[in-house]
């Protein structure tokens, strides 16, 4: 049989096959398919987890018998986290001094100070106080600077009509200040964040503006503020537990946008309330948008903090790493 005899019959057998079994060339496009999007998952890092000190404190007790940031970083280094975030009101003082030593002690712990977290508001019609509040947060962004800290959590504040027990029976949901809209609100939030904006920059400390209470109880109302603000300083605090009500497509709506996500927990039962969250539906969600950044535990439960902080350590670590 000479050659071109043997190449025009193994030219028909291959077109027959094709033509009898198309399923053949199917299954193998899907399988690289599939390939190529498994590859694409393994690609993606995992999250780094990190811990509030909050977790550790609750705002509970006497003020000289909280839970010092010192002890928070010690405890979290010895349960095996790779970062610690700082509550700003957990702090015993704001000197240099101070500062400084908070950095080294994590430095010593090996772990990174990953999130800065204050409070301030300007849902007010008072100009003064709105400024009071664009003055704590410039000195916060100093102080955020000095350890050497990347990121800060941002409130637009509340309208304080209620009390927080009260506001927590309402689910998040308070009455405006008599006379005045949310139209009123996100103006005064906007310029005051825009105020803010310079010195970040200059600090290089990116504000995340978390899904809270006030106007940031909505993704809508998040969105609005931060893309009246285009800047790469202004960004997303996304907190998975403060959406009490269909959560999930909204974390969705917002976690392009994260440079911290706040992961709830509630073993022993919240202080407030209890949210059964599905961190591996959540996990799925930031991997889309190809979140990259730490997870950072805030641990709201009444269970004795020994045994249910490692507890949601392992948890996070189970579905984000």
């Amino acid at each position: 049989m000479n050659k071109t005899r043997r190449k025009f019959i193994a030219g028909g057998v291959l077109a027959a096959a094709g033509a009898l079994q198309p399923e053949l060339f199917s299954n193998a496009s899907a399988a690289a398919e599939e390939k190529g999007e498994k590859e694409k998952k393994d690609a993606h890092p995992g999250n780094r987890i990190s811990v509030s000190t909050y977790s550790f404190w609750h705002f509970r007790g006497k003020p000289e018998g909280k839970t010092s940031v010192e002890g928070s970083i010690d405890q979290a280094a010895k349960m095996g986290f790779d970062g610690v975030e700082i509550l700003h009101r957990q702090m015993s003082g704001e000197s240099n001094d101070y500062l400084q030593s908070l950095k080294r002690r994590a430095i010593e712990n090996g772990v990174g100070l990953t999130g800065f977290s204050i409070h301030q508001g300007f849902l007010s019609p008072d100009k003064k106080k709105r400024q009071e509040n664009i003055d704590h947060t410039l000195h916060c962004i100093d102080l955020a600077h000095s350890m050497g800290i990347p990121t800060m959590r941002l409130n637009t504040g509340r309208w304080r009509t209620v009390g927080f027990d009260e506001l927590m029976k309402r689910r998040g949901i308070e009455p405006r200040l008599p006379g005045y809209t949310d139209e009123d609100g996100f103006k005064w939030v906007i310029d005051s964040i825009e105020k803010c904006l310079p010195h970040a920059a200059k600090a290089g400390v990116v504000m995340g503006l978390e899904n809270h209470w006030g106007l940031g109880l909505t993704p809508q109302g998040v969105l609005r503020i931060v893309k009246a603000l285009p800047s790469p300083w202004l960004q997303v605090t996304l907190d998975t537990g403060n959406f009490l009500e269909d959560p999930y497509d909204k974390l969705d709506m917002l976690a392009s946008r994260a440079v911290l996500v706040h992961a709830k927990t509630y073993y022993g039962g919240g202080l407030w309330y209890s949210l059964d969250l599905d961190y591996a539906r959540i996990a799925r969600i930031l991997r889309k948008h190809d979140y990259r950044g730490y997870i950072s535990l805030e641990f709201e439960g009444h269970e004795e903090k020994g045994t249910a902080i490692p507890k949601s350590l392992a948890l996070l670590r189970k579905h984000f790493s």
